[in-house]
């Protein structure tokens, strides 16, 4: 066998052994069975979600005014009607990622759509440009949901994600509306931000294609730190939901006490006090 043969050979069988390595693709979903799917960048397919982890929209208490514009928007989008990319940013554990599950779900009911949850992984953006082909070829409406977006320095697969918010020369799938959680507005440390306008030559042009990025949404919905009153309507709705057997002068008693010793007021906090109390009382919870 002469040389090149001999290569030719050896790259034939490196080739084969990787193709043993990888891992199979996944069978194409049935979008008619699932309401909800995930995104397996590394098989390059679907997979369906058979029960989602959600609570039901009227739980989520002191985010009133974010939750009827996130729920407009995606009764627009399930309707056929133009409507927006959301990200939404804020404060931890205030319910930013339940209300697009719960959303999805009001709306789903109410409209009897089909209209599909997508949920794509941090670390799979890059790739996001391959789902975009998937979708775009189904005859589904789908929001593609990307929880705690967030970018680093050196971080090049904000490209991706600004394609697909700008649509590219291929335009966005009209089927396909993203929506993202951050606890950044900028989707950037700022540290990082300011750095970059402090020794740049031109401020405004060194940041101005990261920071524009968050410009590509359009809405932005804000969650901020809850309040003492908010808390407690949080906890009240939670126990009042799962028939709770307490005087309420005695869970305001505790859920303030549980909110001391974690230092912090928010949803998740009120949910993690429900949970604590639901399992004091023997109450066995089916949501969650």
């Amino acid at each position: 066998m002469t040389e090149p043969d001999d290569l030719a050979a050896r790259l034939d069988r490196i080739a084969a052994a990787l193709e043993r390595l990888a891992p199979p693709p996944l069978p194409a979903p049935d979008l008619d069975a699932a309401d909800a799917v995930l995104w397996d960048a590394r098989r390059s397919g679907l997979r369906p979600v058979p029960g989602v982890s959600r609570v039901d929209i009227r739980l989520l208490k002191g985010i009133d005014r974010v939750r009827d514009i996130l729920v407009e928007n995606t009764a627009r989008f399930a309707a056929g009607l133009p409507a927006n990319n959301v990200l939404l940013w804020g404060a931890r554990g205030m319910g930013k990622s339940s209300l697009v599950k719960a959303a999805h779900a009001a709306v789903g009911a109410a409209t009897r759509s089909a209209l599909k949850l997508v949920e794509i992984h941090r670390e799979d953006i890059a790739t996001l440009p391959e789902l975009m082909d998937i979708l775009r070829a189904a005859p589904h409406r789908f929001i593609l949901f990307c929880d705690d977006l967030s970018f680093d320095a050196g971080d090049a697969s904000y490209k991706a994600l600004k394609a697909v918010l700008d649509g590219g020369i291929d335009g966005r799938p009209g089927n396909v509306v993203l929506y993202a959680t951050s606890n950044r507005r900028h989707l950037l440390p700022r540290d990082m931000i300011e750095n970059e306008r402090a020794t740049a030559i031109d401020p405004g042009e060194a940041v101005e294609e990261k920071v524009s990025l968050s410009d590509r949404f359009g809405l932005w919905l804000g969650f901020h730190t809850a309040g003492q009153d908010d808390y407690l309507a949080m906890v009240r709705a939670y126990a009042a939901h799962f028939g709770f057997a307490i005087e309420d002068a005695e869970l305001v008693r505790s859920a303030l006490e549980w909110a001391t010793t974690r230092g912090a007021r928010s949803g998740r906090v009120a949910w993690q006090f429900t949970l604590d109390l639901a399992g004091k009382l023997g109450v066995r919870m089916a949501e969650g």
